[in-house]
This record gives structure tokens, sequence and C-alpha cells, in this order.
């Protein structure tokens, strides 16, 4: 049996299974460590009676098409998967629902569509918009130009092409609309896609939210026809044709050390495998908190996993109904639902029993066949901040206390959309923090990674990558890291910790 490796991945998450691709197609030794029965993570599905639920995908942004790639596209082309893959564009549009207003504003895809469809609902704010996706566009390729060069730049390039770029990348979301006068109804429609990233306007950064939401709105979104689980499986079986190995149940209890240096994992049952490298697709507050000795961890680790905000915690709710979407009136694929279009007062409230938004899916209208003929499946995606749901459940109250949360949540999407759903579910589950925090280890559910916030947003991160190396031959991936939190996000970290990896194997031979 092989116990000797070059690199050892610990979790066969997104980031871990292309970190693991890459490396074992540069010719390395590998060997993933998965505390699972199979690979994934989050990027799986489930069945419940006759229905295959989607475990907590909603799109894949940053993918595109041929004629326009995003970097999601150009890494699975890379790793040679592009091929295999088949994915659905999603037709349907941005369409967000204010319970308090009563109101609903329905945008496409395509930035001139977009900005033409604004203009129709908040009458005047063409020239605001048109500024917006012209920074949003910058901030977006600068944000590129810094990924392929790590950080260094040419400052005479980055000044010349990127210049207001470089005006607005410390300001919040919130600060640069108002500079841009945009009317503030059109200011709350657009924000209102904090619920995808996880924090609102006044505390999340101009460049981070703006480069995300021009790609989601410029290249659209995809989802795959076989659901985020076929990734999973098609990066595993890459890994292992090439030479790479999976073990799965196996858990790791501990980082090795010798004089300092990295020297191998131990696992619960008691196995030693020997490797000088390791990628985590572990959290750095689990790996630094339990998995590590407490004396080979240095201080500022510590420190900075101590100073860093856990982000938002999932909710779901996962549905299969009796009727056909186009005979309940599910005429969209995405839905989102919030109580006040203000990100800052929606983010504020989000309050145990008053937490009634959510981003709502009907996987049908991308996938017209991912359930039988005559049936729908729709999934729920709502959030909650800090420890508010952990701290109020107990063994007694928590089935009762996650059935009220998700009927709030589908009493919410009935009184906004009009449709009703709630007389034809025969299927039905539910999943709190606590499941989330069981399933992945997480800590308490967090499904968003350490939150975007302050200066611990995506520029500060992405400058400072290369200082949060504290130990040797160790690298990070998932959605904890650097790219944030997102499917895009992750695979795009394994990439960056696999050429992390390289780097340092590298510097080894020298």
């Amino acid at each position: 049996m092989n116990t000797k490796y070059d690199v050892i991945v610990i979790g066969a998450g997104n980031g871990g299974l292309v970190a693991a691709l890459e490396l074992v197609k540069s010719g390395k030794k590998v060997l993933v460590l998965e505390s699972a029965n199979s690979p994934g993570g989050f990027a799986t599905s489930f069945i419940r009676g006759r229905f295959e639920f989607e475990a907590s995908l909603q799109n894949l942004c940053e993918f595109g098409t041929k004629e326009n790639p995003g970097k999601l596209y150009k890494l699975f082309e890379k790793l040679g998967i592009l091929d295999k893959l088949e994915f659905a564009p999603v037709q349907s549009t941005f369409h967000v629902y204010s319970l308090k207003e009563q109101v609903d504003y329905k945008l496409p895809f395509g930035v001139d569509a977009f900005i033409h469809k604004m203009n129709e609902y908040v009458p005047g704010c063409l020239n605001s918009m048109n500024k917006f996706f012209l920074l949003a566009e910058e901030s977006y390729n600068a944000l590129l130009y810094l990924e392929e060069n790590k950080g260094y730049v040419d400052q005479n390039y980055f000044k010349k092409n990127f210049v207001n770029f470089l005006k607005v990348s410390i300001h919040t979301v919130d600060k640069v609309m108002a500079s841009l006068k945009m009317p503030k109804k059109a200011q709350e429609i657009i924000t209102s896609f904090w619920v995808h990233i996880g924090s609102p306007g006044s505390r999340l950064s101009f460049v981070h939210f703006a480069s995300l939401f021009y790609s989601y709105i410029s290249k659209g979104i995809q989802i795959p026809y076989n659901r985020s689980y076929q990734i999973s499986l098609l990066l595993a079986d890459e890994i292992e044709k090439l030479g790479g190995e999976i073990k799965y149940l196996s858990t790791v209890k501990e980082i090795l050390f010798k004089e300092n240096t990295i020297v191998g994992v131990l696992l619960n049952n008691g196995k030693i495998y020997e490797a000088k490298h390791i990628i985590s697709n572990v959290s750095p507050t689990n790996v630094y908190g339990k998995l590590i000795p407490k004396p080979m961890v240095p201080k500022d680790a510590v420190k900075l996993t101590n100073s860093r905000v856990l982000g938002a915690r999932g909710f779901a709710i996962y549905l299969g109904l009796n009727q056909s979407a186009k005979d309940l009136g599910l005429e969209e694929y995405s839905y989102t639902i919030l109580e006040n279009l203000d990100s800052n007062k929606e983010y504020q409230n989000r309050s145990l029993m008053k937490n009634c938004g959510s981003v709502v899916t009907v996987l049908n209208n991308a996938i017209s066949t991912c359930s039988c003929k005559g049936t729908t499946i729709v999934q729920f995606t709502g959030l909650f901040m800090g420890d508010v749901f952990s701290k109020n459940v107990n063994e007694k109250n928590y089935f009762d206390l996650k059935d009220r949360v998700a009927e709030n949540m589908i009493n919410a999407f009935e009184k906004a959309t009009g449709i009703i759903i709630k007389p034809y579910i025969e299927e039905i589950e539910i999943a709190s923090p606590l499941t989330f925090a069981r399933y992945s280890a997480h800590p308490d559910g967090v499904i968003f990674g350490y939150k975007a916030t302050g200066m611990d947003n995506l520029l500060p991160r992405m400058l400072s990558q290369d200082d949060e190396n504290y130990i040797l031959n160790l690298r990070f991936c998932g959605g904890f890291e650097v790219n944030l939190a997102g499917f895009h996000s992750t695979y795009l970290s394994g990439d960056l910790s696999a050429k992390q990896t390289l780097k340092d194997m590298k510097g080894e031979e020298i």
C-alpha cells in the first residue's frame, strides 16, 4: 500500500478536487483524503422519493459560453473536462420581490438590456447605470489582471488602464453608488444581489460586488444537466484515471511535523500517510484549531483566524411538488424574496422568526427533465447571520423550530408571487445550519466562509495572500480562501492552491 506522496489534499470538495487534478496532471503523486463516502462536499445531490435534489448549487457564475467564456469555462477547458460536461443556459432573469413594498422587478441578462429595463423601472437612472457598469467592467478586468499576475503588477500599466478601479477600490458599495448619484430605488434593486455574497452594501467592497454582478449579468448563468455532483464525480474520476488516489471515509486527525516541517497526516483510524506538502479544503479555523498541535501553530495564524468573522449560515428547503411548474404558474428559474430591498435593513433584521427572505430556484425551468413529468423541484435558500439560529435551538425544540422557519419562508414566497405551492408538496427536506455543520464540519453551519467586510474583503485578501502562508508547504483552498465563497470561487481556489504548491515544490528543487 502506498504511504508516501508528493502532496496530500485534505477534503474532496470543489477546491480540493481541482487542486488534486491539476497536480496529478503536472506529474505529482497525489492522495486525496475525504471523510465522507463520496466526493464533492456541498457539490452533491440526494434522493427523496422520486426526486433527486441538488444539495446547494443555485447557478454557476463565471462560466459563460464558447463565444464569451468566463474564468470557470477556461479552467474546465484547461483541466480537460469541459467537453465531458453538458450545461443548460438559464434563460430566466434577475427577479427580485419586496414584501414590504409589494412590488417586484424583473431584469434580463445582458448589460444593455439590463440598463434599458432599469431605466423603465427607475426613470432618470440611465446615466448612473451606464457609469456603474463601466466601473463594474473595469473592476472585473482589474481583478482578473491581479489574479493572473498573482498580485504583482506593472504599476504604470495598472495606473493607465485601471485608474477608476484605484479610486473606488477602498470604498463600499453604498458609498460608490451614492457618488454616482444613482437614484435610491435603483441602488436597492441592484444591491439586492447581496444575498448571493452575504454582506450588505454598507460593509461590502464595491469592486468585489461590482465585478461579480458584472459577470452575472454579462455572462449569464449555467446549470449542469446532471447536477453539480456530475462535476464532482468527473473530477474524481479524472484524478484516479491519471494515477491519483482518493480515499473515502478517511478523516484526518492530525497534521504531522518533524523538526518544524510537515511530514504527513495521521487519520482517525491510526493510519499515517507521508507527504511534504498539504493542501487543505478544510477551513483554517478547523486546521489551526484542531488538526495541528498547538505548539506548531504560529501566533499570526491564530490572530488572523480569530480576527475573521464567520459568514452567513445556511438554511435550505427542498421541495418535490406533484404538479408541473407550468400548471403552478412558476415561470422563472430564480426568485429573490426579500422583506426589504434596503440591503442594510434586510441584513440587520434577519432575526429567527422574521427571517423569511430567500432565493428560490425552480430547477425544471432550466432542465425540464430533472424530475418526472407533471412534477417540479423547488429549492429555497435562506441565510442566518451570526449565531441567531444555533443560540435558540435545543434538543426539544429543534424540529419544531426549523419547521416554523421553513413555513415562514414558503408563506413569504406565496405572498410575494401569488403562487400557491404548499398543497402540492409531495416531498420536503429541511436543512438548518446544524445540518450543514454536521455534514461539512464548517463552524456553526457556515456556507459563505469568512465574511467579506471591511479590510477582509476580496482585494485585501488577494494582495496579502502570500503573507498568510504561515506554515511552510501548507496551502488552503475552498470557500474560506482568497476567492471567497461560491461555486465558481471554490473551483478557482483549487487552481490557485495547486499553482502555489507547484511553486513551493519548485523552490525545493532549487
